[in-house]
């Protein structure tokens, strides 16, 4: 049994060996013969709260460390994840920096290639055309300022409006710019330009120049020489039938020859702009021949005619008169006269023979008929053209008569001659037979 000077000794080995089990059964056996204070208890109580105290922060202690330990593994996969994915985007940038200097250069073409044709689709193409270029322009009857500078333009010849109407204004030509076609370089000087407006058309290509004289066969020769167009074809179109509907003064054409002989007047033609056709070219001429003797007074020449000459004429004697005037004058001042010697051979009493001869006994005449030199064989030749022989007018004008010869055959000097011999040299008009022999020969002997 032990003395109560051994217990603090016993707890003490109980409380520093309580791991072993001698201690522990030493420790049992004490307490459960040995009372407690209130005290010991108390201490008992607060090392036992100690020894909970230090077991539960042992405890938290544990799972701090493994909470810590699992953040750290978490932190550790991301921080690797995180570099995996780094590592990723580092090994793909060199593509996406390609795709994206793609996609850039792409959109830059479009802003210089594409964008600038979307806002051009509908504008017109501009063309280079290269100077000194011939080119031909028709400059249509009754066009102005505007109408005129846009052809140019159009061909070519000129650049700018403005500059074109500026030069216009200096040379004072708005009103004196001719019609036609012309010929013009491209990028022409547009002074020149201006000048030749003023001057007049200069395209020889669609020119038709008619002089005075032609017969209806011999102006087709020109049309076919000059424009291309077949002499057949035109001589084929060239009756008053296929115009007598559109033109009225036709309409005394003898239906029996049916010739536009006398018509097509001689004139210069520009055929520019106009279908190059036999049909187009006799409508230029009859319109010109309507322009022409449209204000002469056809009427009241009739009527001095038969007031002094007493002879009925209609408007065709008179042309079909004055074609025969037209190739016997060689001088304006010769046709008023020898208009004035076929009245009178035509209507007064023969010189010599108290009666009307109405012969007009003229050379040309049946020159219409040889086409060339008349002999005297030539004249003993039965035809209604040869008038030494047929009283009166020919049927048909032998040739187109310039209009100084139709005014002159409207017109004619009021004379009593019967007679005339015209060459180069002499122009001798006489009233008998005798003095005009006379004038022959001393024409011919001197």
């Amino acid at each position: 049994m032990a003395t109560n000077q051994d217990r603090p000794q016993g707890r003490r080995a109980a409380h520093f060996s309580s791991s072993s089990e001698e201690g522990a059964s030493a420790t049992r056996t004490r307490r459960a013969a040995t009372p407690r204070s209130a005290s010991d208890r108390s201490a008992r109580s607060s090392t036992s709260g100690r020894r909970r105290s230090s077991s539960h922060a042992s405890q938290m202690s544990e799972r701090t460390a493994r909470a810590t330990q699992r953040a750290a593994a978490a932190h550790k996969r991301k921080s690797e994840r995180a570099k995996s994915g780094a590592a990723k985007r580092g090994s793909g940038f060199p593509i996406v920096a390609i795709l994206a200097l793609v996609i850039v250069g792409a959109v830059v073409a479009a802003g210089f290639y594409v964008v600038p044709r979307l806002f051009q689709r509908n504008a017109p193409e501009v063309e280079e055309y290269p100077a000194g270029e011939e080119v031909v322009i028709t400059i249509p009857d009754g066009a102005g300022g505007a109408q005129i500078a846009q052809i140019l333009k159009e061909n070519h010849v000129i650049s700018d409006e403005a500059v074109f109407y500026q030069e216009v204004q200096k040379q004072n030509a708005d009103a004196s710019m001719k019609s036609g076609s012309y010929q013009f370089l491209t990028g022409a000087n547009v002074s020149e330009v201006v000048r030749q407006l003023v001057s007049g058309p200069n395209a020889t290509q669609f020119q038709l120049t008619l002089p005075e004289g032609l017969s209806v066969k011999q102006t087709a020769a020109q049309v076919e020489s000059q424009l291309g167009i077949p002499a057949d074809e035109f001589l084929e179109q060239a009756k008053a039938s296929n115009y007598v509907d559109d033109y009225p003064f036709l309409e005394g054409v003898s239906e029996e020859y049916d010739s536009l002989e006398g018509f097509l007047f001689p004139k210069k033609y520009d055929m520019g702009g106009s279908d190059m056709t036999a049909d187009a070219v006799i409508r230029a001429m009859l319109n010109q021949y309507q322009l022409e003797v449209a204000s002469l007074d056809f009427e009241s020449a009739r009527a001095n005619i038969r007031e002094t000459y007493d002879i009925e004429i209609s408007d065709y004697g008179i042309l079909r008169l004055a074609s025969v005037v037209e190739k016997e004058a060689q001088t304006d001042e010769d046709r008023p006269l020898i208009a004035s010697v076929f009245y009178n051979r035509l209507g007064r009493n023969f010189p010599g023979l108290g009666y009307v001869r109405p012969y007009l006994e003229s050379d040309a005449t049946m020159m219409y008929v040889t086409e060339g030199e008349v002999t005297a064989s030539d004249l003993q030749i039965d035809s209604p053209y040869n008038s030494y022989k047929e009283p009166n007018l020919p049927p048909t004008p032998i040739c187109s008569p310039s209009l100084a010869s139709i005014k002159a055959t409207l017109e004619p000097a009021d004379t009593d001659y019967f007679f005339f011999f015209i060459n180069e040299n002499v122009h001798q008009f006489s009233e008998t037979s005798a003095e005009h022999q006379q004038a022959i020969n001393e024409s011919l002997y001197g």
